[in-house]
């Protein structure tokens, strides 16, 4: 599995010739696939997409073009493992040598980064609200949330590929990119500066 993910990732983000049919999701600036893992056992899900101005039905969009220039474009992998879940992340025409910071949130991709809500947690922090957000590592921390941070390398493409031996009991909404690498410390877990970008990701099949 681990090996046909990393496959995934080394093509180009552009899909061509994907088995499968297509999801039901939105798809202007970006497609959705779902896939056969090579045991037949489990479907992987690839969404790819453009950065662009917001629009409505959009699946890639930036909220800052310094930062998350319109034309990047990112590629997310989902693929269900044993049990467990684990989603890819890929991204070409990024600024170059820069970290970012990348999470799954709860809410669709909108207008605005807030728009996205706070961040996916496979077991919700009690004493957090949408805002303000966790920021507790008992909590917020890249075991019960699912952080995606990378460095780009000199083309601005990089890559993350988290396990978890959880899967969404909620339907995943989208990966929201983050100015800054994401911080761990007490009181700041979990944040990553600005929001500059949004891929969203289909319902729970």
């Amino acid at each position: 599995m681990a090996r046909t993910t990393a496959l995934l990732l080394l093509l180009p983000l552009v899909l061509t010739g994907c088995a499968g049919g297509t999801a039901d999701a939105p798809t202007t600036g970006g497609s959705v696939s779902v896939s056969g893992s090579p045991t037949g056992s489990a479907a992987a899900t690839i969404v790819t997409g453009t950065l662009a101005p917001y629009a409505e039905g959009a699946t890639a969009v930036t909220y800052n073009p310094a930062l998350a220039p319109a034309g990047a474009e990112l590629r997310a992998i989902l693929t269900p493992t044993d049990g467990g879940l684990t989603v890819a992340l890929a991204a070409q025409r990024l600024l170059p040598n820069r970290g970012y910071g990348a999470h799954v949130h709860t809410k669709p991709c909108g207008g605005t980064g807030e728009a996205a809500g706070p961040h996916y947690q496979h077991t919700p922090d009690p004493a957090a609200s949408a805002s303000p957000p966790s920021v507790d590592p008992s909590y917020a921390n890249p075991d019960n949330e699912v952080w995606l941070d990378f460095t780009t390398d000199a083309t601005g493409a990089a890559s993350s590929t988290p396990r978890h031996r959880w899967t969404f009991t909620d339907p995943p909404r989208p990966i929201v990119l983050h100015a800054e690498r994401t911080k761990t410390a007490a009181g700041q877990a979990g944040t990553a500066g600005a929001r500059v970008a949004c891929l969203s990701l289909p319902a729970r099949r």
